[in-house]
């Protein structure tokens, strides 16, 4: 299935409530809630617009994952963007209809070819949440271990998972140091 990414923009805030709306159940499964108030259409778009002044300020990049048709089948984000370090945070979610179709591997990879000046990023994810952590292997993310701390969502007990991409050319760098040593 192709998709494609696209960069936040103020015009996407109606479809973006429903698709959060619509899946909301779905996510709170693996990821803590973000509340009832965030639902609200007067909140949901203050909170539209902050994303969209941080995208413009250079610190996060929001992307929609869009399916064939255009409609938005998840979220792929950079946030913490450091620039200078060419380092940042990555995250994503995709509405449950749309999971089990290899679209979070394509949606990541894509991500990674757009965002080529990054050199690591760093990615978490909970415990329970199988299938974000194979999106991460799948696409070279590192395993770098499990939190100390533990929390409790849905009578479930969990913790974060951590990982880390390094880009081929720092790996290279890095395997080239080694050799010297």
């Amino acid at each position: 299935m192709n998709i494609s990414l696209s960069l936040l923009q103020e015009s996407d805030a109606e479809e973006l409530l429903e698709f959060e709306r619509v899946n909301r159940c779905f996510f709170e499964k693996m990821v803590p809630g973000r509340g009832d108030d965030y639902y609200q259409w007067a909140v949901f778009l203050d909170r539209h617009r902050e994303l969209l002044e941080e995208q413009e300020r250079g610190v996060c990049r929001f992307y929609l994952i869009k399916d064939p048709d255009g409609n938005i089948a998840g979220r792929i984000n950079l946030v913490d963007i450091d620039e200078a370090a060419g380092t940042a945070e990555v995250g994503f979610r995709l509405g449950e209809n749309y999971g089990g179709k290899g679209m979070g591997s394509k949606a990541l990879a894509l991500l990674l070819s757009t965002e080529s000046d990054l050199k690591q990023i760093q990615a978490k994810t909970t415990t329970v949440n199988k299938s974000s952590q194979r999106v991460l292997e799948k696409n070279g993310f590192i395993h770098m271990g499990i939190s100390d701390d533990e929390f409790e969502m849905n009578g479930e007990k969990m913790r974060f998972v951590r990982y880390l991409w390094i880009s081929n050319e720092n790996l290279m760098g890095t395997e080239e140091l080694n050799d010297r040593s």
